[in-house]
């Protein structure tokens, strides 16, 4: 090097400021990826891709076919050829008022359940945090017995609990003969209380995991500084898990959205003149109650794009955060 060369590392006072790395280009690193066994993963997960592609790409194909058919119990006796009908089947369910007011109320139901169910997860998670080995293991094992508590048999349980002559809670309370399944509210509270009864512990175990893998030290310094507990979850435990918290909101969403079991053995298929019912509900009486399965699978259509734009907005709100920390 010639005495009129200086190299920026070489020059006066270099030493002082630090390199600034140079990241290579998303291609150029993309490609590295591949290139160093970036499909190796995707090797391993083919079985599993092959058998959800038959499990789930067919029936949702077999779905949206229905959906653009004539296709009532005449089809399906054979007695009427099935015939294309487009677009008709979705023009006849948006022009019906009743889809609108279901739809109203499957996002109102589901949006309570998921913030009652992540609420009362996360709260019994700090709360097993605090307490002792031997309380941590019966709250542990009480919530997963809620958990592998089948729907129906969770429901019927609690539809015994709350009824008006022999169950035991309006005694508690002293409501008397009480119907809580004849009002519309008082209806969807009760199976609001039972849908987050056995998804909580999803939530709370999830979460007590994510919490646990926090480094102690990051927690010991919020204490120091005089954090309050609901300061150190919003500040520093939350945003440490958003990518759990992400996973357990969409798996609820899912979940929520699409309650069946539970309205229906509840309300008796709905409630009293269908003021109970949801969107899964009233696929199932528009495909099986009324034999109409082409407007049935349309709702199911709708159903599945809805959930489908609500996790991409999630996902893509959730990245977005994570890459302005």
């Amino acid at each position: 090097m010639t005495n009129d060369t200086v190299s920026a590392d070489t020059a006066p006072g270099s030493a002082l400021r630090p390199r600034t790395p140079v990241r290579a280009p998303a291609r150029e690193r993309r490609t590295r990826r591949v290139g160093a066994g970036g499909w190796t993963p995707w090797l391993y997960l083919a079985p599993a891709l092959v058998v959800l592609g038959g499990l789930l790409v067919y029936p949702i194909y077999q779905l949206g076919l229905i959906s653009f058919l004539e296709y009532t119990q005449a089809q399906v006796s054979g007695g009427q050829p099935t015939t294309f009908k487009g677009l008709g089947n979705y023009a006849t369910l948006f022009g019906d008022g009743e889809f609108w007011q279901v739809l109203l109320a499957t996002v109102l139901f589901a949006a309570a359940c998921v913030v009652t169910t992540l609420a009362a997860g996360c709260a019994l998670a700090v709360l097993l945090t605090r307490v002792r080995a031997l309380p941590r293991l019966a709250l542990m094992l009480a919530a997963l017995g809620a958990w592998a508590t089948p729907a129906i048999t969770g429901s019927t349980v609690w539809v015994f609990l709350f009824d008006p002559d022999h169950g035991p809670v309006n005694r508690l309370l002293g409501l008397g003969d009480f119907s809580w399944t004849y009002g519309r509210y008082s209806a969807f509270t009760l199976v609001l209380l039972e849908v987050v009864w056995c998804s909580f512990p999803f939530v709370m175990v999830t979460v007590y995991a994510g919490i646990r893998a926090i480094p102690s030290e990051v927690l010991e310094a919020a204490s120091l500084d005089g954090a309050s507990q609901w300061r150190t979850w919003r500040s520093v435990t939350a945003p440490m898990l958003r990518p759990i918290l992400a996973v357990v909101t969409i798996q609820s969403v899912i979940w929520d959205f699409k309650v069946f079991t539970q309205i229906y053995v509840m309300t008796n298929g709905g409630g009293i003149a269908g003021q109970n019912l949801v969107l899964n509900v009233y696929a199932y009486q528009k495909a099986f109650a009324s034999s109409q399965y082409s407007l049935g699978s349309a709702i199911g259509v709708v159903m599945l794009l809805i959930l489908l734009a609500v996790t991409l907005v999630y996902l893509r709100i959730v990245r977005r955060r994570g890459e302005e920390l």
